[in-house]
C-alpha cells in the first residue's frame, strides 16, 4: 500500500467516520426489514412467518455482521 492510500485509511478510521458508517447500515438494514414486512402484509403472511424469514435473510446476516465488526473497531479507537 503506498504511503497515500495508508494516510487515507488512516484518516477515514475515526470514531466518527465509523459512527456514520454504523448509522448508515443501521438505516439500511431497518429498510430491508420494513421492506419485508410490508411484502409480507401484502401477501398476507404471518407475522411469525415474515420475522423468521427476515432472521434468515443473508443481507440481514451480512449487516449485522459488519455492525458488530464496526462497534467493535469503534470501541478499540476510543480506548
Amino acid at each position: 500500500m503506498s504511503e497515500n492510500q495508508e494516510q487515507t485509511t488512516t484518516q477515514e478510521e475515526t470514531p466518527e467516520a465509523i459512527a456514520e458508517v454504523i448509522a448508515e447500515l443501521e438505516q439500511y438494514r431497518s429498510r430491508i426489514i420494513d421492506d419485508t414486512m410490508a411484502m409480507a402484509k401484502k401477501a398476507k403472511i404471518l407475522k411469525v412467518n415474515a420475522l423468521a424469514n427476515i432472521e434468515n435473510h443473508p443481507e440481514i446476516a451480512k449487516i449485522d455482521a459488519m455492525l458488530t465488526d464496526l462497534h467493535s473497531r469503534k470501541a478499540a479507537l476510543e480506548s
